[in-house]
């Protein structure tokens, strides 16, 4: 492994730690009462440390690495894919990708952001960046240089599926696995169910 990779793992780690500690006190003190300083000292680390990784405590609930995975996944499904179906096996990708290791932190991630007015409000924003990651990427596979109209209405109701499905995951305290969910929901749409995960 090169200095440059064990940089990025050991900086990759540290950033996980943190996240699975916060989450572990937020959880059982809820999310205003815990203070940066008591997950960074959970944590092992600097008050500086978490904001190197986390800007603002809200973060460490909100950040994820799963849009940029999901949009890369996006853009390199068939171009002959209808959009919404690309978006579909895109996710599931990215979920058999995800789910392994962070099944649980999602979980008790998006339980948090449900649970906290704050976080809540904040989501709806969340949302409007993931539609336009998804738009962007769709634009890309169509051979634009930016969505049209039709587009964004896919984008858009891709992000409703996968928000719907992952509501009612949430609401079922992680209960059927949230692949069938996300299926259900894009079939409800329109979109043929798969089986296995495309690749």
């Amino acid at each position: 492994m090169s200095e440059t990779d064990w940089r990025a793992r050991k900086k990759a780690d540290t950033r996980r730690a943190i996240q699975e500690h916060a989450l572990r006190l937020i959880m059982a003190k809820g999310f205003e009462a815990t203070t940066v300083e008591e997950i960074a000292a959970a944590a092992g680390v600097s008050h500086m440390t978490f904001f190197r990784h986390f800007p603002r405590k809200e973060d460490v609930v909100e950040v994820d690495d799963y849009d940029p995975l999901i949009t890369t996944l996006l853009t390199e499904r068939p171009a002959g894919e209808p959009p919404l179906t690309a978006v579909h096996r895109a996710v599931r990708a990215g979920l058999a990708e995800v789910l392994p290791k962070d099944q649980e932190t999602v979980l008790i991630r998006t339980k948090l952001v449900m649970a906290t007015p704050a976080l809540r409000a904040r989501n709806y924003l969340n949302v409007e960046s993931t539609t336009d990651l998804f738009a962007a990427a769709l634009a890309t596979r169509a051979g634009l240089a930016e969505p049209d109209l039709a587009i964004k209405a896919q984008a858009a109701a891709a992000v409703a599926a996968l928000t719907t499905a992952v509501t009612a995951w949430v609401a079922r305290d992680g209960e059927p696995e949230l692949t069938a969910l996300v299926d259900e929901c894009f079939a409800a749409l329109g979109v043929p169910v798969v089986r296995a995960t495309a690749g």
